[in-house]
């Protein structure tokens, strides 16, 4: 059973960090008790840096629940909902339980699993836990990206369900362990690109990876 734990949103806004310096980010989120799920995104969500978040194959950002305590036992250090930067943080949707082209009921709308969050540097800035984002890469623990296949309204309480399952069966696990730890496995790279669902950008990058080692062998 899958149990939506926190649904948040929020616009950019300046956040300090190491010794007074700023940063303008999305990071921190809000709870709200619903929001309108958009082809972009939810309607009063937002992103500072577009070059990395954002768009349609990005509109939604998922992170299990379960690893809070893991991270807040390893570091001794309590976390805000939504540390990072999710929509919606959710029980018994593992990086290994879920799929690229993977189908979710969320309310009224319906999500696609796209591609693994790639973490970036924001979330030490706001958590200023410094090996947080170097242990969430090794552990491959990143949470997901989602697109919106159909826009609907979002309740914080909705009950969230698969609707259909990718025959692919490409992992999130999958896709960091190729992404991260190996990054020149032409045959897991040709796997991951064989899920006409990848989002865009990963298609891109694992395009451009798979190139340039196919011409090396020749």
């Amino acid at each position: 059973m899958i149990e939506l734990k926190n649904f948040s949103i929020g616009l950019p806004k300046s956040i300090k960090y190491d010794d007074n310096k700023e940063v303008t980010t999305a990071i921190c989120k809000d709870s709200v008790e619903q929001a309108f799920l958009a082809k972009e995104g939810f309607v009063g969500d937002g992103v500072a840096d577009l070059k990395h978040h954002g768009g349609p194959d990005r509109a939604v950002c998922v992170y299990p629940y379960e690893h809070y305590a893991l991270w807040e036992k390893e570091f001794g250090h309590p976390l805000p909902s939504s540390t990072f930067g999710e929509n919606i943080t959710v029980t018994n949707m593992l990086e290994s339980d879920v799929c690229v082209g993977d189908i979710y009921q969320l309310g009224d709308a319906v999500i696609q699993i796209t591609q693994a969050r790639v973490p970036c540097s924001t979330i030490t800035k706001r958590t200023g836990i410094k090996n947080l984002m170097k242990r969430m890469i090794e552990t491959g623990y990143t949470g997901y990206l989602c697109r919106v296949i159909q826009e609907g309204m979002v309740q914080k309480d909705v009950k969230i369900s698969l609707i259909k399952k990718h025959p692919a069966q490409v992992s999130i696990s999958y896709c960091n362990e190729i992404y991260y730890r190996h990054p020149k496995d032409s045959e897991g790279l040709k796997k991951i690109l064989s899920v006409d669902e990848l989002a865009d950008e990963w298609k891109e990058d694992l395009s451009k990876r798979l190139g340039k080692l196919e011409s090396e062998q020749r």
